[in-house]
């Protein structure tokens, strides 16, 4: 019964966003379009996937909200506590993660992925995903396999070339589908600066300063062109801008999904502060069904400085350069041993 309710509740909560969001007016720009225009912020804390012991519940109480917001506080006030002289690197728990690497390449200092919890409609949410209802992303076990397949390829000539380094590393486009579409919440540098013609709408990633071009009312390009971040294509569903974007490069299709995928997205200005932000993802090869996301787009203050990628992207020669060195290393050690077996015999 209680889970009833929850879901129930969950979904009236959806329903009144989108009353709230139809009793605000947009302001309008010169072309009579609903302005998005300015600099807006997906930062949070929200994840992407719901936590499964929360099961379908979509909104969080008010104690859950600031539990979590405290939480978050308490961790980032012990990060940014001075590291004494004597430390190594080894002796920092946070070396150790995922996030920063055995070498700790980012402190407390350098990241910046939010301190709050996403709220749409004032209620806080315990996910991105809307649906299916668990949040959770459902896989085919085709999908699942081509991610296996994924994980030994790279496991294999990592380094051989450029071409096999992950394409933030190579400076293309940001990690974490920052870029989008759907534009997620990652690390850090979660800005983006919406600028609107009458014919095209241009959004600028903070993260490696991508752009990505909505053409209004276009057609979209043969299935043979795929430009990074895809082929958008926009049009104004009263005061929703709706895109809709096809042609994925197969390096840079979220989550592994095929070049078949379709990702529609919604901009809503619902205040003057927020646009509400939708996306569903599209392709049953990937998804068990279609996948459906809500974000908080938070006004922020401007600008959106350069984000320059290591100032050229002088680290990759100096990867590969190193990955090169290790093999001589490697090639000289299998020639040593090789030589002291026929001295043995």
């Amino acid at each position: 019964m209680r889970t009833t309710l929850l879901t129930l509740a969950s979904v009236l909560a959806l329903a009144a966003g989108a009353a709230a969001a139809q009793g605000y007016k947009a302001p309008r720009n010169s072309y009579g379009q609903p302005d998005l225009s300015g600099v807006w912020t997906n930062a949070t804390i929200t994840r992407l996937e719901r936590d499964p012991r929360l099961g379908n519940r979509l909104l969080l109480t008010d104690e859950e909200t600031a539990r979590a917001e405290g939480a978050t506080a308490q961790r980032n006030a012990r990060l940014a506590q001075p590291t004494a002289a004597e430390t190594k690197v080894d002796d920092l728990p946070e070396c150790g993660s995922g996030a920063t690497g055995p070498a700790c390449g980012y402190n407390a200092f350098w990241i910046d992925p939010g301190t709050k919890v996403m709220r749409l409609d004032g209620k806080g949410r315990s996910s991105i995903i809307v649906e299916p209802a668990d949040g959770r992303i459902p896989f085919t076990k085709e999908a699942m396999a081509r991610a296996q397949r994924r994980q030994g390829d790279a496991r294999v000539g990592n380094f051989d070339g450029p071409e096999r380094r992950p394409l933030g590393e190579r400076c293309l486009v940001g990690f974490g589908s920052t870029s989008g579409p759907p534009m997620l919440p990652v690390l850090y540098n979660n800005h983006y600066q919406i600028a609107q013609t009458r014919d095209e709408v241009a959004i600028v990633i903070e993260m490696v300063h991508d752009t990505r071009v909505v053409r209004i009312g276009g057609k979209h390009q043969p299935a043979h062109v795929r430009p990074w971040m895809g082929d958008s294509i926009g049009r104004w569903d009263g005061d929703t801008l709706v895109v809709e974007t096809t042609n994925f490069r197969p390096d840079q299709a979220f989550r592994g999904a095929t070049e078949n995928l379709k990702v529609t997205e919604r901009f809503t200005r619902v205040a003057a502060n927020q646009i509400l932000y939708q996306f569903e993802l599209d392709d049953p090869e990937t998804f068990t069904q279609k996948v459906k996301g809500e974000i908080a787009l938070n006004a922020a203050k401007g600008p959106v400085y350069e984000y320059a990628c290591h100032e050229g992207n002088y680290a990759l020669p100096g990867i590969l350069a190193g990955a090169r060195e290790e093999e001589r290393q490697g090639r000289e050690q299998a020639g040593n041993r090789g030589a002291v077996r026929e001295e043995g015999e």
